[in-house]
């Protein structure tokens, strides 16, 4: 391999010593070297991108074979980030680096300097495309084992990285250019730090809140949100460094600093939708003057109702027995008494627990609430088995028609707003 190389070397510069002398014939005196710069960056480039070609048509061939993702997925991230093209190009340029000083051997000096601060400036250039690449691989990785929340974190970070990177890499071209130590002028940026922090607040805080939102595995792309601030219900659509994008169920689309999910109240529905549940809490206003102890007739007569007949049944028992040792039990208010209101609470325990449209394995309450100048509310507390918006919707008034009209059977009246006509 060494004697091919030194063969490919002594080729360049037999050819290359004719070509300068050539070169030298033709071109006005003193303005020689300007040519011998442009013809020499000229066949470097050329040799640069036969082999560059070469290289990448060998290595992308190669990774054709690992295409199964599931089987394969770190040669597939690399292969769809794009890595192998800037190894092709690294190996390439790594090979112009080696012969150049082989072509135009007699040329000025001026010329080498010129060439050798290009190919070094190429170098970094092709290093910074392999580093923004590789950030790319990371996100292809844990797209393909479909960890969203590290995929939200690499996104975070390599906004940040290129931000940084765009600066360091500008750093190092300008010392590979113009040949200036990297310390003289990373001294000379002290003075403007402050300057520099005020600029990036927001490139900063966008940094740390994709790194804490990663970590913590409370939000990532896709979930349902909502931002009280705002006013915002929706999926998330993006979460890159300085901006959020949140799809809105009115087909709109919100867009909020990022940094927000960090100091902003977020309500991440996601979990509901997981689990294919969906919490009702909405109450029912009633007039407190409707309200009453029930009588023999009127206990009678709900018994008919099947949900509670046994309840009452059992309850009328209890309160008979007890009022036997009470005196003057002829009096309603002695001891204890049904009253339309509690039958009521306890029969809208009964139809929520026996709607198939209710899920059982959540919280199932009727309550009554802090009383108000609208009456007392009483409130119910469930989760329906689906998800679903529309059918949500559906279930939930499905439930309050019914109690709603079933009120009127236990002599209750519900509060509204009069309207003078």
């Amino acid at each position: 391999m060494k004697n091919e190389i030194k063969d490919t070397k002594s080729f360049f510069q037999e050819t290359s010593e004719q070509l300068y002398i050539y070169v030298s014939k033709i071109s006005p005196s003193g303005t020689d070297w300007i040519f011998h710069i442009i013809v020499k960056l000229a066949l470097l480039i050329a040799i640069f991108f036969l082999f560059d070609f070469i290289f990448k048509l060998i290595i992308n061939y190669i990774f054709r074979f690992f295409h199964n993702e599931n089987k394969f997925p770190v040669l597939k991230s690399v292969y769809q980030s794009k890595i192998t093209n800037s190894v092709a190009h690294f190996i390439a340029l790594s090979f112009v680096a080696s012969i150049h000083e082989s072509i135009f051997v007699g040329a000025l000096v001026k010329t080498t300097i010129f060439i050798h601060r290009s190919v070094n400036l190429g170098m970094v250039l092709i290093l910074a495309g392999m580093l923004y690449r590789s950030l790319s691989g990371f996100r292809y990785y844990f797209t393909i084992k479909q960890d969203f929340y590290k995929v939200m974190a690499i996104n975070a970070i390599s906004e940040t990285v290129k931000i940084l990177g765009i600066f360091i890499f500008t750093v190092v071209s300008i010392c590979v250019i113009f040949g200036i130590k990297g310390t003289t002028i990373v001294g000379s940026l002290g003075a403007i730090t402050a300057v520099l922090v005020l600029v990036f607040r927001d490139t900063i805080l966008g940094f740390v809140t994709g790194i804490h939102v990663a970590t913590s595995k409370s939000l990532k792309v896709g979930d349902w949100i909502g931002i009280p601030k705002y006013n915002i219900e929706g999926n998330i659509l993006d979460i890159s460094l300085l901006t959020t994008k949140i799809s809105n169920f009115d087909k709109t689309v919100s867009s909020i600093p990022t940094y927000d999910l960090l100091t902003t109240e977020i309500k991440n529905l996601q979990v509901m939708s997981e689990s294919n549940t969906r919490r009702i809490k909405k109450s029912i206003f009633f007039n407190i003057n409707s309200f009453k102890f029930l009588n023999t007739e009127e206990i009678e007569r709900l018994k008919e109702i099947n949900l509670i007949s046994d309840y009452l049944n059992s309850k009328t028992s209890e309160i008979n027995q007890e009022k036997e040792s009470i005196n003057h039990r002829d009096k309603v208010i002695n001891g204890r008494q049904l009253t339309n209101v509690g039958v009521f609470r306890y029969y809208a325990q009964k139809y929520l627990e026996n709607d198939p449209e209710i899920d059982k394995e959540s919280p199932i309450m009727v309550r009554q609430l802090e009383i108000t100048t609208q009456g007392l509310p009483m409130e119910v507390y469930c989760f329906t088995n689906d998800s679903n918006w529309q059918r949500f919707e559906e279930i939930q008034a499905d439930i309050f028609d019914h109690l709603l009209v079933a009120s009127k059977e236990f002599d209750l009246q519900i509060m509204q707003i009069g309207l003078k006509v």
